[in-house]
């Protein structure tokens, strides 16, 4: 069985856009919507404390047909070991055999997925206008939003970002003062001075078991849009409960997470305190409003994963990029 292996410097060579992960994960969340995405729940395990490997698999219907899975790991205690808090792979499988065509590294697709969801969930939530974001934890995440939110909100000016550890701000505005030309990076001393005056706020943070969530509720823009992409650990329940809209990528994942007792406790939304999720939003089943407190929890779903992967595949065949071993 030939199998097309594919490592970060390879994908990097393909020089995929933030537009077209945008794309596929758009698709992806469209086709969720119309039930052609088989998207069991993430299951995981957890070595250390504040630590987690995750397995998530994926099979995407209709005109995509696309199936894989990620196992990937986040441990916080990483970072102050100047290591990545995100590692892994994704396979994917040929639909027709099951037989595993490629094995690449999930990490360039989780940086850049996960900030295409963000810029997907703004498109449908955020107020085009917006010219005002802010960035809390400059780590990977934290560019690829950024990025992403560029792409999608054309009128954006300036960004407000803050992390707890001071050397990641100049590396974070030296990174993207080379990508978004004409947006004034503004590096803040709080996560309350990020956060005012912001259209949309995005959290990018590690995901911890006992968060503190110090963002609190009266510090944002009566209109904004506050995106978590790291589970509960940064926005107080407040930010999320006292709003026009909440929603989440994938609702049934949620719920699972919240039943669990681990995430999504004192406060966070119930289910019959949910607008839906994106699935539905880009399906056209509900809509937005897109004034007042807006908010999202996206938790990254194995579909952004497996169409980002196949995007990759697809580009790295017509390339001849990547290498091929025999299993």
């Amino acid at each position: 069985m030939d199998v097309k292996i594919l490592s970060r410097k390879d994908i990097e060579k393909l020089d995929v856009g933030i537009d077209e992960v945008i794309e596929v994960v758009e698709a992806g969340f469209r086709l969720k919507g119309e039930k052609k995405v088989e998207l069991p729940p993430k299951i995981g395990i957890h070595p250390r404390a504040d630590c987690h490997i995750h397995a998530m698999p994926c099979h995407v219907a209709g005109q995509m047909d696309v199936a894989g899975i990620k196992w990937i790991s986040g441990y916080s205690t990483n970072q102050e070991k100047g290591l990545p808090y995100i590692t892994g792979i994704v396979c994917l499988n040929d639909v027709n055999t099951g037989f595993v065509k490629a094995v690449m590294d999930a990490n360039w697709i989780t940086a850049w997925r996960t900030g295409a969801a963000t810029g997907v969930c703004a498109k449908y939530m955020a107020d085009s206008d917006s010219e005002t974001i802010a960035i809390i934890g400059l780590g990977v995440q934290g560019r690829t939003n950024a990025i992403a939110l560029a792409n999608v909100l054309p009128k954006l000016k300036r960004i407000q970002a803050f992390d707890l550890y001071p050397s990641q701000s100049e590396k974070y505005k030296d990174f993207l003062g080379d990508k978004l030309k004409g947006v004034e990076i503004a590096l803040c001393a709080t996560a309350e001075e990020a956060v005012k005056g912001a259209d949309v706020i995005v959290t990018c943070t590690a995901i911890v078991e006992n968060p503190k969530r110090y963002i609190r509720q009266d510090w944002l823009k009566k209109n904004s849009l506050s995106i978590a992409v790291d589970y509960d650990s940064s926005f107080e329940a407040g930010v999320m409960v006292a709003v026009e809209a909440f929603v989440c990528d994938d609702l049934n994942q949620y719920i699972r997470t919240q039943d669990q007792g681990v995430h999504f406790q004192k406060g966070y939304p119930g289910v019959n305190d949910i607008l839906g999720d994106l699935g539905d939003l880009c399906s056209g089943k509900i809509q937005s409003p897109m004034k007042g407190y807006r908010s999202a929890v996206l938790m990254g779903i194995a579909s952004h994963d497996v169409l980002t992967a196949d995007l990759i595949y697809r580009k790295a065949e017509k390339t001849g990029i990547g290498k091929v071993v025999q299993i």
